[in-house]
């Protein structure tokens, strides 16, 4: 049983794009969970959506004038963050509606521009992702993205915190707002960015709030949280990055897959919020 099970965890490692996939995969499970944390607790979750479609616009034009996409999906990007915090300050316009807007708006001028441009983008594999054609230089810039983030994460832990549960108290007590936003939403597009070949942007979501939201139902400190998303995330990684190539699934979409149904298991066992355990503390009273 033993020998079976060590041959089933090996024989997918003896193939390059097997072992990168995985590598990939971990960087992007361990990074995604760690700032989709911060936008689950601002409950603006479905920010990191828009803003992995604004990039679409930034992609094209990149792609034609044969430059770094890093480049151009990191600016477009970053300018639909601004749009919509642009929007909502000019107008009594609320945030959802803002973001649909600019979700649309961005989505389209960036199919246009494709069209326009006869550009060769693989739209399906900037949709779903494509972690199975990752190369060493892919993971090379993936590994800097992540430690970046991660290290000026850790550096301004307090201040984020601060900014993330009272934006007004952090404004009084002179925190730089507008600078907090404007690195917040560069992690963001980064972050989007490096996962873009692992899952695609229309995946990306779910592992920016997916592994996020399976910690947050299992702890209570925003650093519990993120340490235990990351944890996740990679194992989600992992997991569906094996499934995909005993079962002949999209990668991409069998890592959500997988961290989809440990969030719904952790949400029936969660020792202090699963339903179960709220069940059986009511058969109890």
């Amino acid at each position: 049983m033993l020998t079976w099970l060590f041959e089933l965890l090996v024989e997918p490692l003896g193939y390059e794009f097997m072992r990168n996939a995985i590598v990939i995969g971990i960087l992007v499970g361990v990074l995604c969970p760690v700032v989709g944390s911060y936008l689950i607790v601002q409950r603006m979750a479905l920010l990191g959506d828009v803003i992995a479609h604004c990039v679409l616009p930034g992609l094209s034009v990149s792609f034609f004038l044969k430059i770094d996409i890093l480049i151009g999906a990191f600016s477009s990007g970053l300018l639909g963050a601004f749009l919509i915090a642009w929007i909502r300050s000019q107008s009594r316009i609320k945030v959802d509606a803002a973001m649909a807007l600019t979700f649309s708006s961005f989505f389209a001028l960036g199919v246009t521009l494709i069209t326009v441009l006869d550009n060769k983008l693989d739209l399906d594999g900037f949709l779903f992702g494509d972690i199975l054609g990752v190369t060493s230089i892919d993971i090379y810039r993936t590994l800097v993205i992540v430690l970046a983030i991660l290290f000026v994460i850790k550096i301004f832990y307090k201040e984020l915190l601060f900014y993330t549960f009272d934006q007004t108290g952090a404004q009084a007590i002179g925190l730089p707002i507008n600078a907090l936003y404007t690195g917040f939403m560069a992690t963001i597009t980064l972050t989007i960015i490096a996962s873009m070949q692992a899952v695609g942007v229309i995946l990306v979501i779910s592992m920016l709030v997916g592994p996020a939201l399976s910690a947050y139902l299992l702890v209570k400190e925003l650093h519990q949280m993120m340490m235990l998303g990351a944890i996740i995330g990679a194992l989600d990684s992992i997991a569906g990055v094996y499934i995909s190539y005993y079962c002949n699934l999209p990668s991409g979409p069998a890592i959500v897959l997988v961290s989809s149904c440990f969030f719904v298991l952790t949400l029936l066992c969660s020792p202090s919020q699963g339903i179960l355990a709220r069940s059986g503390s009511t058969r109890r009273s």
